[in-house]
């Protein structure tokens, strides 16, 4: 492993996370209560492995084919504790079944069909996979995610989660939400605000869970997502450029 590889990664995490203590110090809470998925789409496995020994826990991956290749290869040449490996993008139905025996956690499940398709995998593997619900917060008809613009729009969404208590093999945790490239992370506010808003109102009307995980906030606005209540947020290139 090159030096200048582990160093360049070691340098950019002891400046986030000095960035995630003064967020959580801002607004009293414990940086426990944050944890870091390093972002490691379109990185090398040599970059994947420096992360993993430089500390990093949590890898998140936005593909399901590079999720395929990576995780695999990283457990061959890595000795220590491996990761926990997070599926943040997009996922088609067709490919349930490698989410299931790949990653630890799902942020992006956003139709009730591919839930319906994760808990025929999940049976099948014998695993319960933990499951976040993403929420189309901006209304933006180009994203995915359940539409969840307005509050008009909750006591749908309620009911259709409701239906989940069906699915044994599927743990809802927590809810996850993509904000609007803004300007300034300010303007990124309104939105993780709001995802917090719904998890109040979804634990009073879905009670199944404790809708303990916000997943929320990336490298351009990950300090104004803590402060807001992100439990999870998913970092790229503050870490890996």
């Amino acid at each position: 492993m090159p030096d200048d590889v582990v160093q360049r990664i070691s340098g950019n995490l002891a400046r986030v996370e000095e960035r995630i203590a003064q967020a959580c110090g801002r607004v009293g809470r414990a940086r426990e209560d944050v944890t870091l998925v390093a972002v490691s789409k379109m990185r090398t496995l040599e970059e994947t492995k420096a992360a993993c020994i430089c500390g990093i826990r949590h890898l998140g991956e936005n593909r399901v084919e590079e999720l395929a290749d990576k995780a695999p290869a990283l457990a061959k040449v890595w000795a220590g504790v491996l990761p926990v490996w997070h599926m943040i993008g997009h996922v088609q139905s067709r490919k349930a079944r490698y989410v299931v025996e790949l990653c630890q956690m799902l942020h992006s499940l956003d139709t009730l069909s591919l839930a319906n398709r994760l808990e025929n995998q999940a049976a099948a593997h014998n695993v319960v996979l933990p499951v976040l619900i993403e929420c189309n917060l901006a209304g933006d008809v180009g994203k995915y995610g359940f539409m969840t613009c307005d509050s008009g729009s909750w006591q749908g969404l309620s009911r259709a989660l409701n239906g989940l208590i069906a699915f044994p093999h599927l743990l809802i945790r927590g809810l996850m939400t993509m904000a609007p490239i803004v300007s300034v992370p300010e303007e990124a506010r309104p939105f993780f605000r709001r995802l917090r808003e719904l998890r109040d109102y979804l634990r009073k009307t879905a009670p199944f869970s404790d809708w303990a995980e916000l997943s929320m906030g990336m490298t351009d606005d990950f300090e104004v997502a803590i402060e807001e209540g992100a439990t999870m947020i998913r970092i790229g290139r503050a870490i890996f450029n």
